[in-house]
């Protein structure tokens, strides 16, 4: 439905995008995510048509919009602020793109009240945006985006100005809408909560480039670098040696600690001898009293209480690592930590 070939933005000399190439399914709600200044607002104010591209190409729906106006693309943004007009009611601030297209006054309330009614809104019709919650404007913005009827719907961190628990009540808020206009979404955030909880897909962006793109589970679950591993949920990044590099899997040493790995990329990267990084997420590491066979000592440093676990940091000979555990620790204390080599990800840099 949307192809981005090679996208470049430049300011000035410093690059914002670089060469950027991805496409979004019709129907599918992607997220650009990524820390501040990665370049996703940028990506995103291009594909709206307010910022030219130096290279590559957009097209939507087979038809090339790389230097079209934002009237001409017909895409539907909600901006960070919201961008509504403070003098206008709601109504007219949602009927604000049908009365610049001069429909039929009848035609235009009648949209207004669908769009007010897919946003739980209805009766706030002749309130002004002052009058309303955060919440409510996040919603005017994003009826106002849509009624139109629009090929694609970008949002530009429109949670970012709201309390934790309304956040994650428009993040549901937010699908739903989607879902039932049956509109194409890309939203940019940088938070990763966001991202994970509310998405068909996640591109990870890293200093004007994407770094991986792929499903939420596949992004946490199997990260391509150390930067998705660290950027995305917490991560123990572990330093191994190559001792066997065979067609499918990898011999590695961690610490004198010697396992197999099963990958198809080892062998094609890595040779013996090769210094390499591996994810493990911290549910899969083993906290206990007494040591196992691959277990390597540790000394509690600290002790983070999350509610359903605790999330302890480990101080061991082969750096710090991070454990989530049911158990009972205070700092101090000794312990024995291992991994689950099934989950253990081969990070390509």
């Amino acid at each position: 439905m949307l192809t981005v070939t090679d996208l470049s933005v430049r300011y000035g000399a410093f690059p914002a995008v670089a060469g950027i190439s991805f496409s979004v399914s019709r129907g599918e709600f992607v997220s650009i995510l990524g820390p501040s200044g990665c370049g996703k607002t940028t990506l995103l104010r291009a594909i709206a048509g307010y910022v030219y591209p130096d290279a590559g190409e957009i097209v939507l729906e087979g038809r090339p919009i790389t230097y079209a106006t934002p009237q001409q693309r017909r895409i539907g943004m909600v901006f960070q602020n919201y961008a509504l007009f403070p003098h206008m009611t709601v109504a007219q601030n949602v009927g604000f793109a049908l009365a610049l297209e001069r429909r039929p006054a009848a035609a235009i309330r009648a949209r207004v009240a669908d769009m007010l009614g897919m946003v739980k809104l209805e009766g706030f019709e002749a309130r002004r945006p002052g009058e309303l919650s955060g919440g409510q404007q996040q919603r005017v913005a994003l009826a106002r985006a849509l009624a139109f009827s629009p090929q694609l719907l970008l949002l530009d961190e429109p949670l970012g100005a709201l309390d934790l628990r309304l956040r994650e009540a428009m993040q549901i808020e937010i699908r739903r809408v989607q879902r039932e206009a049956g509109v194409t979404a890309i939203f940019v955030t940088h938070d990763q909560g966001e991202a994970l909880a509310m998405s068909d897909r996640v591109a990870v962006m890293n200093a004007g480039r994407i770094e991986q793109l792929d499903t939420p589970r596949t992004i946490y679950a199997a990260p391509d670098t150390t930067f998705v591993a660290q950027f995305v949920g917490k991560s123990n990044i572990l330093e191994a040696r190559v001792m066997v590099a065979q067609a499918s899997s990898l011999d590695v040493s961690i610490a004198g600690i010697s396992m197999r790995l099963a990958h198809p990329l080892g062998a094609k990267r890595l040779t013996v001898g090769d210094t390499c990084r591996l994810c493990i997420r911290p549910e899969h590491l083993h906290v206990s009293r007494t040591g196992a066979a691959e277990a390597i000592p540790a000394t509690i440093h600290s002790v983070q209480f999350l509610g359903a676990h605790q999330l302890v940091e480990l101080h061991t000979h082969v750096g710090t690592l991070l454990a989530n555990t049911v158990d009972p620790w205070s700092p101090g204390d000794e312990a024995y930590v291992a991994w689950d080599v099934a989950h253990l990800r081969l990070l390509s840099d």
